[in-house]
């Protein structure tokens, strides 16, 4: 039996496809439907980073977009307690790199970039504003996740 260019590629991308690796599994349907995108700006103060607002808040199991601006002269990581990971980013780009074994993203400096993901359930964490020139004093604020209204 001969077999055409076409179906050769086609069924090389059906293999491909049935043997990728392994996902975790998707979180349910959001909580909500159209969410604006929220912003993040990191500045500096006296040598640290200072990330606005301080406390973000954002809908709880949500398709969020996370706009982050940096105006600060050095890297700054941006750290949330278990947001990062679980498959909860769909998305990321611009000047943004996954750090920390999931923790955190790195934004390069006078850098931007967005960020989709699925917000965790209510509640709230502490998130943190890091420079690599001041690990000892990070930024500390508030990611808090509310309910949607119903």
């Amino acid at each position: 039996m001969r077999q055409t260019w076409t179906t050769t590629v086609a069924g090389l991308a059906l293999a491909l496809a049935a043997s990728g690796p392994a996902t975790a599994k998707p979180p349910g349907p959001p909580s909500t439907d159209a969410v604006p995108p929220i912003e993040l700006t990191i500045t500096m103060d006296n040598g640290k980073p200072v990330c606005a607002p301080a406390e973000l808040l954002v809908p709880a199991n949500a398709d969020i977009v996370l706009h982050i601006v940096s105006e600060a002269d050095r890297p700054v990581t941006l750290t949330i307690p278990g947001q990062f990971s679980n498959g909860l980013v769909e998305h990321a780009d611009g000047d943004l790199v996954h750090v920390m074994s999931e923790e955190g993203y790195l934004v390069k400096q006078k850098g931007q970039g967005t960020l989709r993901l699925r917000s965790k359930a209510p509640g709230q964490d502490e998130y943190a504003c890091t420079s690599t020139a001041n690990q000892s004093e990070p930024f500390k604020g508030r990611y808090v996740r509310k309910e949607a209204a119903k």
